[in-house]
């Protein structure tokens, strides 16, 4: 196990009516909130007006700002940044899921900075403050309510890129399960890939004796395989419902990756298909993680194999290994299906072939991944695995 640093400073508010304690929780956002949400689906459900009338109820002022897409785009933030500035803006309140709450995160940082947030995504700032971002949660997913990243696309570059700092960490995060009984079966199967996603980026890895870590991930993992097929069955199953939310927290507020090097070579190749095809996240993932996981197996056999055996209860076979490990992605592939996730490029509706102009974008900073350091001819080999 490797040393590390961990704060998580958020706190939770869970349950029925989580919401409700916004009128308590938004003095923590000072004396003008940017109201900060997605499409019409929360003026539907009605949630909108609660929200506004909490906000009254506590005396708080605000202005807003809705019309966040999937993929929030680095216009919208600037757009926003600028409005904060303009409104005397003091901290942000996103209603929505991982899309509004990272365009939210991003704009904290780009508000009391005097260069162009793009620069953070880049690499060529580093944050030293933020307004403070506030949440109700509508879908769970990406679990940016409870995390220290942001990934914003420049539409006009078609470039998707990630800022990772604690000061974007949350300071509340009100998350009712029965707020996502609306959700699409596409919305909620992207969910739960992202989630599983974010667990197997922490769990594939090189760093040796970190079996508590990797057992917390696989029971995640597990948790959500079986929870999963209840929500599709039944939507407004509260406890269903309540168990994901909560699972899309713990996979990503670093839980199951202290102590161990992160992988994140999945993600990095998903960014760059989404931002060519503006594809959703979780659907993007569910194409490219299997074929992550058939092109790096072999380096590190034993911990597919440890997959395989731990997640999908496949038996160990000596001298069987890669057969046990191939068997361990061909049944989570199989899950994605069943839960009607695409797992090939053309399943995406990606025809036509940009592999070389993804992997080049995805080499910005050279080399990466943990499992196996990927250079530009691996890529490729990923994205032509997942072509079917």
């Amino acid at each position: 196990m490797l040393d590390f640093k961990f704060i998580s400073p958020t706190q939770f508010v869970f349950g029925r009516n989580a919401e409700e304690a916004l009128v308590s929780e938004s003095s923590k956002l000072g004396g003008k909130i940017l109201l900060h949400y997605g499409g019409g689906s929360i003026k539907k459900s009605g949630l909108y007006d609660r929200v506004k009338s909490y906000l009254a109820e506590a005396g708080a002022d605000f202005v807003e700002l809705g019309g966040v897409k999937p993929n929030p785009s680095l216009f919208m933030v600037r757009q926003a940044i600028d409005l904060c500035r303009t409104e005397g803006v003091t901290g942000i309140l996103a209603v929505g899921g991982g899309s509004v709450i990272d365009s939210a995160k991003a704009i904290a940082i780009g508000v009391p900075f005097q260069g162009d947030v793009w620069d953070f995504y880049t690499g060529k700032a580093d944050a030293q403050e933020a307004l403070p971002v506030g949440i109700i949660l509508t879908i769970p997913a990406a679990g940016s309510e409870g995390s220290n990243g942001s990934v914003i696309t420049d539409e006009e570059t078609r470039s998707k890129f990630a800022y990772g700092s604690d000061i974007i960490r949350p300071v509340f995060s009100l998350m009712n399960p029965e707020l996502t009984y609306t959700l699409s079966a596409y919305q909620t199967g992207c969910g739960v890939v992202d989630m599983i996603s974010h667990v197997m980026e922490r769990y594939f890895t090189n760093t040796e004796n970190v079996d508590l870590t990797d057992r917390l991930g696989e029971a995640v993992m597990r948790s959500v395989i079986d929870i999963a097929p209840r929500v599709f069955a039944n939507p407004e199953d509260y406890e269903a419902r309540a168990e994901l939310m909560w699972a899309s927290t713990i996979a990503h507020t670093d839980i199951v990756g202290l102590g161990r090097n992160d992988n994140w070579a999945s993600h990095q190749i998903e960014h760059e298909l989404s931002a060519q095809y503006d594809v959703a996240h979780g659907a993007g993932l569910s194409v490219v993680f299997p074929a992550w996981m058939t092109h790096v197996r072999k380096e590190n056999l034993p911990r597919f194999v440890q997959f395989a055996t731990r997640v999908w209860n496949i038996d160990y076979i000596a001298g069987r290994e890669d057969e046990v490990a191939l068997e361990g992605i061909r049944r989570h592939k199989a899950f994605y299906e069943s839960i009607g996730m695409p797992t090939s490029l053309s399943a995406l509706g990606v025809t036509d072939n940009r592999y070389d102009i993804m992997a080049e974008k995805a080499m910005r900073d050279g080399p990466f991944g943990e499992i196996k350091a990927l250079n530009k001819e691996d890529v490729v080999a990923i994205y032509t695995l997942a072509e079917s």
